[in-house]
């Protein structure tokens, strides 16, 4: 069927004006509300106005304009149905062929006069009678729509017209989302019986998990890709597993992740010194891992990260000496991001089906929180050590197991390149050991002590649940443990503090738990 007529309503005016001058060329008749309608006059296209159509003047400062009969029947009257076509015939109606619409800016102005009424109605009534009606929500659409009108004489195909209605359900579900998520937040109602997801694809990946799993990201991912391959699904975990570690840290921070998880984690006065402390935790996971850095990367720090594979370097920028260097190797990929403080809300996973959805784990943990519980108080710098070490085993996945020293420490006892001793010292904290992943702490007690050996001496754990049994509380004073952080709670937590007194080792309990599954 001959497009004839087009309703055109539209906040978003990109492309519109030309848009409509080619569908007038090809005879149809433009009708428009008051702000589309003048912008289009401006730009040259004859208009009738749908106050001409209706009767009626738009009303409430245009709350009410296109909500009538006159609109609402000429798009949902089913062509082929004869009591339709002779109900608009006896009310000397004329059906709309195409509807052109746009919605108020609500995502990016969010208030009661945003929300749209009228144009809502108007899109989903075009694309219940998609058979029929042309309904366009997304201005990328109009260059395809042109060319398909001038190749078949101004008719679009039954498949186009059902992309378009798929395209125009989704995008008014999406704004009832957006409208429904603020009045949850605006009434801080935080686990409501139902929850509205919606998202625009951000980007296609270059594959999931594996690389025969397609992938895309949805939603508004705050990077910028400056270099390198094709971002995949495990990249992108990646790099927000490192964002979301960089952002519990002040101070100039490197982290090193692998496969979500942290291989070493460093802060201190210079980004070089906090690269190397961070990779020095564990020299062999970092290859093909991720690096993410709070600071500009300079020129130092760039050369020093050239030396390993590395997939991916995430940070708020690269000087151009930075640039110059990491470009030279093709497959690295280089990402801007921005290490916002501001924390997730919720964390979404699915599960066969269904969906689980929590607070996400924003909290952290200062001294007011700590209660000593054995005969050895921590002195001040054994502290410190202590809470940067729970901010670390946060983000560690099962039974984890985070060690870290601070600049205070002697270098010479911890076996570090000679590159790393004679740097003039600056202050710093950093890993030293990290056991994660395994279905038993002990176990990662064990693998951290084979890995770093000599360099958990003098270093303070922390862990991200109670110890079920004193076995870790061994394996980390035969290593010199000398403080031990832990949310306790354990029915043997007597047995565990017993081992501690007999060791000399300072203990302080958060009664929060960290863990990950």
């Amino acid at each position: 069927m001959r497009i004839k007529r087009a309703l055109i309503s539209v906040s978003d005016k990109k492309g519109i004006a030309d848009f409509a001058k080619k569908l007038q060329k090809m005879g149809v008749e433009i009708i428009s509300t008051d702000g589309t309608a003048k912008f289009l006059r401006k730009n040259n296209v004859n208009v009738v106005d749908v106050s001409k159509i209706t009767g009626f003047p738009e009303m409430l400062n245009g709350r009410v304009k296109t909500l009538h009969p006159n609109i609402e029947g000429a798009i949902l009257a089913d062509r082929n149905k004869k009591k339709h076509m002779d109900e608009l015939k006896k009310q000397n109606i004329k059906p709309i062929d195409m509807v052109v619409v746009n919605l108020y800016p609500f995502e990016s102005v969010p208030s009661l006069e945003n929300i749209d009424i009228g144009g809502v109605t108007l899109v989903r009534a075009g694309a219940k009678n998609y058979r029929d009606v042309a309904v366009i929500v997304n201005p990328e659409r109009y260059d395809k729509i042109i060319k398909e009108l001038k190749k078949n004489n101004c008719k679009l195909s039954e498949k186009m017209k059902g992309s378009l209605a798929s395209e125009a359900f989704s995008y008014t579900a999406r704004y009832d989302s957006i409208i429904s998520n603020y009045f949850q937040r605006k009434t801080k109602n935080s686990f409501p019986e139902t929850v509205n997801l919606s998202y625009k694809k951000y980007m296609d990946l270059r594959y999931g998990e594996n690389p025969h799993q397609k992938a895309a990201l949805y939603g508004d991912f705050n990077i910028k890709q400056l270099h390198g391959k094709e971002l995949s699904y495990n990249n992108i975990l990646d790099i927000d597993a490192v964002i979301n570690i960089l952002k519990d840290f002040e101070k100039t921070t490197v982290a090193i992740v692998k496969h979500t998880n942290p291989t070493g984690v460093a802060s201190s006065e210079k980004l070089l010194r906090a690269y190397r402390l961070a990779y020095q935790t564990d020299t062999i996971s970092p290859f093909g891992g991720i690096v993410g850095l709070n600071r500009t990367v300079d020129e130092k720090t760039a050369k020093e990260m050239s030396k390993i594979f590395l997939e991916c370097i995430v940070a708020p920028k690269f000087s151009k000496k930075a640039l110059y260097i990491l470009t030279k190797k093709k497959k690295l990929r280089l990402v801007e991001a921005k290490i916002s403080k501001k924390k997730k809300n919720r964390d979404i996973r699915s599960v066969a089906g269904a969906m689980l959805v929590q607070d996400s784990n924003t909290k952290n943990i200062s001294i007011r929180n700590l209660k000593v519980v054995t005969k050895r108080k921590p002195t001040k710098k054994e502290i410190k050590d202590m809470i940067y070490a729970f901010k670390v085993v946060k983000h560690c996945k099962s039974n984890a197991l985070v060690f870290v020293k601070n600049e205070h420490t002697k270098l010479r006892n911890m076996e570090f390149p000679r590159k790393i001793l004679t740097e003039k010292p600056s202050v710093a904290e950093f890993t030293v050991g990290i056991g994660l992943g395994q279905t038993s702490r002990v176990d990662c007690a064990w693998i951290a002590a084979k890995k770093s050996g000599k360099k958990l001496n003098g270093s303070a754990m922390a862990s991200d649940a109670f110890f079920p049994f004193r076995d870790s509380i061994d394996v980390a004073a035969k290593h010199g443990v000398k403080a031990i952080i832990q949310p306790g709670g354990s029915i043997r937590d007597k047995e565990v503090i017993d081992a501690c007194n007999e060791y000399n080792i300072a203990m302080v309990f958060t009664g929060m738990r960290v863990f990950r599954h």
